[in-house]
């Protein structure tokens, strides 16, 4: 049988080499548009920023050496321009020849990945973008060009995952950097008072940060954004996003969704059943509802890849749905995420339990703890977990990471207290911030405590319930919520006479406003605790 798989890189590759696993008789032919078949492209950025030093790094297989371990035909510079569904070939534009011919297939993987959404704004065409090997290329000379030219600035479009890594990279070679955001906030996986400590992050390290704006022309040295202002701009990038390449499937009467991806079933077929297709160019199951999601990650494009090499080697696979689990680091932060935001539930309807948290990454005596700042949406009704969010030192994958598994095993949020994860003073507390977001969904579920979140405290102020800030007199002086009265939580049953029978309590993290909410809970009165406490509610 001979397998035909157009596009290298995470899903072609991943497909290529598990089928040569599981079948030795295969025959195999990779057709590569670009001049590299293997390469890190999640390295790009930091090869543009200098942290990757040497190109070759980089290129991870050549073709010559995939075939001396795989026995895979792969051909570099072939473009594949079209498909025939009934005679089972496919068009190649050998792009070194300037040549075209017909190659036959039995099976045929499409794995052409996605492009960088360009938008049709004056002066476009010198915006930079960062696919492939060859765009890095170009994006380290330009770099090297505005370094030289006395006008080492750059504007960087989007503030995604791309965008702010190459914000970071920019930055330590020396360029001056503006990010600008058409939404409202920074790093759309994250919910806004958990992206705005990015924001802060990057502008302490001297990122230009502007959100609720776009550009709208590009001139030689400049932009013009679309609230009127003119930023100085040597380079330009564009990191707004990207959009599946499903051309040639589309083409070829292949079904496409509604947001430009191939439509697949669990076991990675295209509408036509010797045409699979896997990567970012493919739509995929969202893990809670099971609803179309476009998700363009390489866990996803890797991990299909291989099921794809299954199917056809005759083993009954299905693909799972995608939680969308993605990490950035960030002059040593990082920020990462799994699952849905609170945004998109409320926005689907669903009532959610919201829990902030702010933790240390270990043990509080022990030297060199860095804060994390963790958020949990929880699904009211079910206490399923539905997404997670982080931002701080290091230690924050690992809890992200956590939960995404917990996510993927069925577990409530509950049961998060019931982990037992490693422990010693260097790496965690005894109680793990994992752990600690569990003990308060528990909480929640069970109706121990009532809580209030940041976006809901102003109408309740408005309303007149009173505020009762339990921290130290000490504290109250580096700021406090208006309106508020300060009892320290260790007074507060000496002092209960002066709360109202409907408070909301809050102290730096919420971990003490815990305690005092549950002595005024047993003294008769309705109490909601401000979820994540000051620290949350400074930040929002």
């Amino acid at each position: 049988m001979k397998t035909v798989i157009v596009g290298g890189v995470a899903g072609g590759m991943s497909a290529a080499t598990r089928l040569r696993r599981l079948d030795e008789s295969a025959e195999i032919v990779v057709l590569e548009k670009s001049e590299h078949v293997s390469f890190a492209n999640c390295g790009l950025p930091y090869f543009v920023g200098g942290v990757i030093t040497e190109r070759e790094a980089l290129l991870l297989e050549t073709p010559a050496s995939i075939k001396r371990r795989f026995k895979a035909d792969v051909r570099v510079d072939s473009e594949v321009v079209s498909i025939d569904r009934e005679a089972k070939t496919v068009t190649v534009r050998d792009l070194s020849a300037d040549r075209e011919y017909t190659e036959s297939y039995d099976n045929l993987i499409l794995a052409p990945g996605a492009a960088p959404f360009i938008p049709p704004i004056p002066g476009v065409e010198r915006a930079l973008t960062l696919r492939n090997v060859a765009d890095t290329d170009l994006m380290a000379a330009k770099v090297a060009e505005v370094l030289a030219s006395g006008n080492p600035t750059s504007v960087i479009m989007g503030g995604g995952f791309i965008g702010l890594e190459l914000a970071e990279n920019l930055i330590e070679r020396g360029l001056k950097v503006s990010v600008v955001e058409l939404a409202n906030q920074i790093m759309a996986p994250l919910d806004v008072e958990m992206a705005i400590r990015v924001q802060w992050l990057l502008e302490g390290h001297g990122v230009e940060v502007i959100t609720g704006a776009s550009v709208t022309d590009i001139g030689e040295n400049d932009v013009t954004l679309s609230d009127g202002r003119t930023l100085p701009a040597g380079m330009v990038i564009a990191a707004i996003g990207v959009r599946p390449e499903s051309g040639l499937a589309a083409a070829a009467g292949l079904e496409v969704g509604d947001r430009g991806g191939i439509v697949v079933d669990d076991q990675q077929r295209t509408s036509d059943p010797s045409i699979y297709a896997v990567g970012d160019a493919v739509v995929k199951r969202d893990v809670i509802t099971g609803d179309p999601a476009m998700v363009p990650l390489a866990g996803p494009a890797n991990r299909h890849g291989r099921l794809v090499a299954d199917v056809i080697a005759g083993r009954d696979v299905h693909a799972n749905t995608v939680l969308g689990t993605a990490i950035v680091g960030l002059f040593g932060t990082q920020a990462a995420a799994t699952g849905w935001t609170e945004k998109r539930a409320v926005a689907a309807g669903r009532a959610v339990r919201i829990v902030h948290t702010h933790p240390d990454n270990h043990a509080g005596y022990y030297p060199g703890g860095e804060e994390m700042h963790l958020k949990l949406v929880i699904d009211a009704e079910t206490d399923a977990i539905l997404g997670a969010q982080g931002v701080g030192g290091s230690g924050v994958d690992k809890r992200i990471d956590v939960i995404a598994t917990a996510m993927r095993g069925g577990l409530t949020a509950s049961a998060l207290a019931d982990l037992e994860l490693s422990y010693a003073p260097p790496f965690s507390s005894a109680k793990d911030p994992v752990n600690m977001l569990g003990f308060q969904a528990e909480n929640l579920r069970d109706g121990l405590i009532e809580t209030i979140q940041w976006h809901e405290l102003p109408a309740e102020v408005e309303k007149g319930v009173q505020v009762v800030d339990v921290r130290t007199p000490l504290e109250l002086t580096r700021g406090m919520i208006e309106g508020a009265i300060g009892i320290p939580v260790d007074e507060l049953r000496d002092r209960i006479a002066e709360v109202d029978q409907d408070v909301i309590v809050y102290c730096w993290s919420g971990a003490r406003s815990h305690v005092a909410s549950r002595i005024l809970m047993q003294s008769g009165r309705h109490v909601r605790n401000l979820d994540g406490g000051y620290r949350t509610w400074a930040g929002a």
